[in-house]
């Protein structure tokens, strides 16, 4: 059985076309459900920035024209862009991705559950069930090993990251967002994971006294409109500032042009941070997440090599079963010839008997077992079985 890989990411395609590729939870099922008709397993991953199928298949070749087929079925433009990978290389690849090593931002944390999503609804066998459980635990190790996912990787959650630096402590915070597009979701999103609390999102319809109000009362404003000029201005701060009794405020302006008046960092008790501030902060940040993917990459290595063995393994593993089988069969002809010597014998001489007989097998074909194990990963793995097959008549009968 091989395993196949077809799809498609932010490394190959652009934007208009991977949107017409990506897929909901009901339609990734739905499209590995209906490739069980032609593969054996099935599973598709969709995030934004990837849409892959993996199968499993004894046809290879054909295997991997059904999954380019069903991907074109959805946008044939894709088609000069997918990537096909087989077997340990298809494997390496999965466990790339749960690791967040082949991610826009590396270390990521989001794809691992995507990954885990994507194993539960996909049509799983033998084959995908081990590859994506291996690819969940790889992903595991690599965050817990290494700190590929701990510093923050974009602006929003290192404006986050900034504001509990200065604070220390996020629990109570309150926040007023001025902006209520992607960039503000993310950031709600990371300062509320860290225990704020978002008091207030503001839009261009919401009024401006209702901002004001907000001003005297929150410990932080985060801004990211799309507006053309200032959305804040240091006089309405300064306004703000008489009655908040000498609590600093901290400012962080994620927009471009800038939303904050840059004269409020000139205002006692404010901290004013713009996306420049940050942007060096995701740099650093990124240079070390890039140091530990070096790690993650050595831990993934390692996996997909385990996974590889185990592949390979099931090559020799009809062979193996076969020769403890023909031993075995042997063996019990042999005590059935000495039966009338045996008869003498009582139940319990008669137990030890059958349990030195048992041992002397499984001593002898131990060390054989073994060997076509370890050379089941090599590329002369299968004339390892096939030898066996040859030495000992195995599959002869059936002949």
């Amino acid at each position: 059985m091989h395993l196949v890989l077809v799809g498609t990411s932010h490394h190959r395609a652009p934007v208009e076309v991977r949107e017409h590729v990506a897929l909901g939870r009901d339609e990734a099922r739905a499209l590995a459900t209906r490739l069980v008709g032609e593969v054996s397993e099935a599973v598709c991953l969709s995030t934004c920035n990837r849409t892959e199928l993996y199968v499993a298949a004894a046809d290879a070749e054909a295997a991997e024209r059904e999954a380019v087929a069903a991907l074109a079925s959805l946008e044939p433009e894709v088609e000069p862009a997918l990537y096909r990978l087989h077997d340990r290389a298809a494997a390496h690849h999965l466990f790339r991705v749960a690791a967040g090593l082949d991610s826009l931002v590396p270390g990521e944390g989001e794809i691992l559950g995507q990954v885990r999503v994507a194993h539960e609804t996909g049509t799983t066998g033998p084959l995908l069930d081990r590859v994506f459980r291996q690819a969940l635990h790889a992903g595991r190790k690599v965050r817990a090993q290494t700190a590929i996912g701990q510093s923050p990787a974009s602006v929003s959650a290192a404006a986050a990251a900034l504001v509990e630096q200065v604070f220390g402590s996020l629990e109570g915070r309150s926040i007023l967002l001025l902006g209520a597009g992607k960039v503000s979701e993310q950031a709600s999103r990371n300062l509320r994971s860290r225990g704020a609390e978002i008091t207030l999102v503001a839009n261009s319809r919401t009024a401006r006294e209702r901002i004001h109000e907000e001003l005297a009362a929150v410990d932080v404003v985060i801004a990211s409109t799309n507006a053309p000029g200032l959305v804040l201005e240091a006089a309405i701060v300064a306004q703000a500032l008489r009655s908040r009794r000498g609590r600093r405020l901290l400012l962080v302006d994620l927009a471009v042009p800038r939303d904050l008046d840059p004269a409020i960092g000139e205002l006692d008790g404010c901290y004013l941070y713009d996306i420049d501030d940050l942007e060096q902060i995701v740099v650093e940040t990124l240079s070390l997440r890039r140091r530990e993917a070096e790690r993650a990459e050595t831990i993934v290595a390692a996996e997909a090599q385990r996974f590889h063995e185990w592949h390979a393994s099931l090559d020799v593993v009809p062979a193996i079963a076969s020769l403890r089988a023909r031993a075995e069969e042997i063996r019990e002809a042999e005590l059935q010839k000495a039966e009338s010597l045996l008869a003498r014998l009582d139940e319990s001489q008669r137990r030890a008997v059958e349990a030195v007989t048992a041992q002397i097998v499984n001593k002898l074909l131990h060390l054989p077992t073994v060997r076509m194990k370890q050379a089941a990963a090599a590329a002369d793995g299968v004339l390892y079985a096939e030898t066996v097959r040859h030495l000992f008549g195995l599959g002869e009968d059936e002949r």
